[in-house]
Formats: structure tokens, sequence, C-alpha cells
């Protein structure tokens, strides 16, 4: 059994706590089609463009890509807004419909890009930030990148009177545009829920953490478990996860082999900078 009075989570000062790495981030998506595929097409560059820009500004950019198959491939390129959920919810919502999408700031020279056999190319964005004294935090949203078959190929063709089914996997990739407004918004952190849970044997305290400020974080979480008696039990850490404002991610701390009974629990979400946030439960195990 696990009780967790709910906590409030507090901003404290940076050198109360360690400093911990930050990993890289990256979102891919897989999508099954029908049919065969000759090219093999990567991303250059990482899949996330974070940019510091002022209102007003107008920012030039480019995503590059790399063909390392032995014909010409061809890249669809479009954009949507992006919301992630501790639930697992996931929401590629139109452009613009996010109130903190940067995707009415950015436009595209084409929306289909042909890469030559082993060869680079790239497409170009122009992004110009509303001069607008409101903006303030993060904005941000996604560039899908979606490799397409070349239908002119014969051998694709289907054969009269002939049906034939295959499966093809392509790699969607999905590059996150990021814009920060100088250094301004601020930064909140709130755990919305937390409970105790099991799998395969294992025991995690499970943490749904929100953010609501208005600037993206990337959050280390861990745990400083101390007994009833004060006695410190140990450290019990979780990686990082980008949550951009708006969003909420799901962490879990592996508690398995502590003994049952009451503890303290020091919370610390640490974003690696002067933002590191704290909160103090009572926990039971049983």
């Amino acid at each position: 059994m696990f009780d967790c009075n709910r906590g409030e989570c507090s901003e404290i000062p940076r050198n109360e706590v360690a400093t911990v790495k930050e990993l890289s981030f990256f979102v891919s998506l897989l999508v099954i089609l029908a049919g065969p595929i000759k090219a093999d097409v990567t991303v250059l560059g990482g899949l996330t463009h974070e940019i510091t820009a002022e209102p007003g500004d107008r920012i030039d950019g480019a995503i590059e890509f790399a063909n390392n198959g032995d014909e010409t491939a061809y890249v669809d390129i479009y954009q949507t807004d992006y919301l992630f959920f501790a639930d697992g919810r996931t929401i590629y919502g139109d452009p613009g419909s996010n109130p903190r999408s940067n995707a009415p700031w950015i436009s595209y020279g084409t929306s289909r890009v042909a890469i030559p056999a082993n060869g680079t190319a790239a497409a170009s964005y122009e992004m110009i930030v509303p001069d607008s004294i409101q903006l303030s935090g993060s904005y941000w949203s996604v560039v899908m990148i979606e490799p397409v078959s070349d239908v002119s190929d014969p051998s694709s063709r289907e054969k009269a009177g002939e049906v034939s089914v295959g499966v093809r996997t392509i790699v969607r990739y999905a590059v996150q545009i990021i814009t920060n407004i100088g250094d301004s918004g601020n930064s909140s952190i709130e755990v919305t829920d937390n409970k105790l849970v099991t799998d395969n044997g294992s025991t995690f305290l499970q943490l749904d953490i929100e953010n609501n400020g208005e600037c993206w974080l990337s959050p280390s979480v861990w745990t400083d478990l101390y007994g009833n008696d004060g006695t410190y039990v140990g450290r019990f850490e979780s990686g990082r996860k980008r949550v951009f404002p708006g969003c909420s991610v799901r962490h879990h701390l592996d508690l398995t082999g502590v003994a049952n009974g009451y503890y303290t629990a020091l919370m610390i979400v640490d974003n690696g900078d002067d933002r590191v946030f704290g909160a103090n439960y009572e926990v039971r195990l049983e």
C-alpha cells in the first residue's frame, strides 16, 4: 500500500541539489504503408531546432537531408502543432491551433524536396517572429518529414489483373522547431498525480509532472528517501524528459527492494540550470 500526501512544488536554490547531465532528445514516428522502398533518407543535424529570438526578428533556417539510396528520393514537408500528456496522449493539431504554436511564423519555399541518389538536399525556411510585447517564454511546432514513393517507377506498377500486397516501414521524422523569446517567461512545475505501481515484481513511484509555466523544460527527477527516524535510505532517479508549457510527462522511480514502512520523500525536479523545484511527501510501503 502507498500513501502520498500531495505537496506543492516550489522552486529551490540551485546550490542545494546536485547537477545532472542533460541527455539528448529526439522524436521519430513509424508508419506502415504498402509497397517497396529503395531510398534511404535521413535528417541531418538533429531533430530539434532551437532558436532564441526577439519580437520582430527574421530568422532563416534549413532542414537538411541525406539520401543513402541508389535513386532519387522525395520527401513531403508539412507542419503540425504538438502536445503530449502523461497519460500517453499525443496530439498533432492543425498548425496554429495551440496558443503557443510558432507554426504561423514559419514559411517554406516548397512542400516537396528531391534528394539525389547518394546525395544531400535542404528545405529552407523563414521565421518571422511577431513584433508583439505580449510574447513571452517558449513557442514550438513540428515539421513532419515523410518520404514518398516514386510512383513513376515501372517496377512499382501492378500488372493488369493482378493484385499484390506488401508491407514497408517508413520512418517519418518529426523535427521540432522551438522559439524562445529572449530570456523571458516564468518556469513552473506541478506534480499532478503520484502513486505506487508494480510491474513484473518491481515497484515504482509514478509521478505525473505538468509544465504550467511559460518556458520549455527538460528536467531530471529524483527522490531522496528518508526513514521515519530520519535515516537516509537512498536516492531514486528517473531520466530527463522534455516537457513544453501545457504538456505533462510521466516519470517512474524504482523503489524495488525498499523495506516496508513509513518514509519521507524529498522529490526534486532539476532542469540542470537555476530552475530547480522540490516537494516533500509522506510515503507508506507495506
